[in-house]
């Protein structure tokens, strides 16, 4: 009787190990809300680049919009850039589309449409595609990369278009 049950508490153990085990194995697949951005609204922006955060989660470039003349990026009251972000997807994942600290350095002038964030900071997730406008070539006035020759676009879809 006492080997019996030291068997089955044995089995016991060892099935809890396992099933432990299992769990721990099993990759996590949580994610946080898109409470936060306003899905209803679509803005469509051509910046430039000031940094890239590669955060394997989400990629992250941070970037100061260009006035509608395409001539500078827009200014607070200060004179100071103005930095908006747009968070995708993760870095592995974008950098198999051609987004990397490298191919996006600071100063790149890209184009991307973005569900803005509900509380008013400058930021936002990506919304359509992206387009990557040559080396020293913005768009015309008013126009963002996808009308540039020699544009790359990043992924499939075309530029979002603007709701606002």
């Amino acid at each position: 009787m006492r080997v019996r049950n030291r068997i089955g508490g044995l089995l016991a153990a060892s099935g809890v190990a396992a099933a432990a085990i299992a769990v721990m194995a099993v990759p996590v697949q949580a994610h946080h809300s898109f409470a936060m951005y306003d899905v209803q609204a679509t803005r469509v922006f051509t910046g430039v680049v000031t940094r890239i955060d590669p955060a394997p989660n989400h990629l992250a470039i941070f970037f100061a919009p260009m006035n509608d003349e395409r001539t500078n990026v827009a200014r607070d009251e200060a004179g100071e850039p103005i930095v908006w972000s747009v968070e995708m997807a993760g870095s592995a994942q974008m950098a198999r589309q051609g987004v990397s600290v490298n191919s996006f350095p600071p100063g790149t002038v890209f184009s991307v449409g973005l569900h803005p964030l509900r509380n008013g900071e400058p930021g936002g997730t990506r919304d359509g595609g992206l387009y990557r406008c040559p080396d020293r070539t913005p768009p015309e006035p008013g126009l963002h990369c996808d009308t540039v020759d020699g544009s790359v676009p990043i992924g499939e879809d075309p530029l979002a278009t603007p709701t606002d």
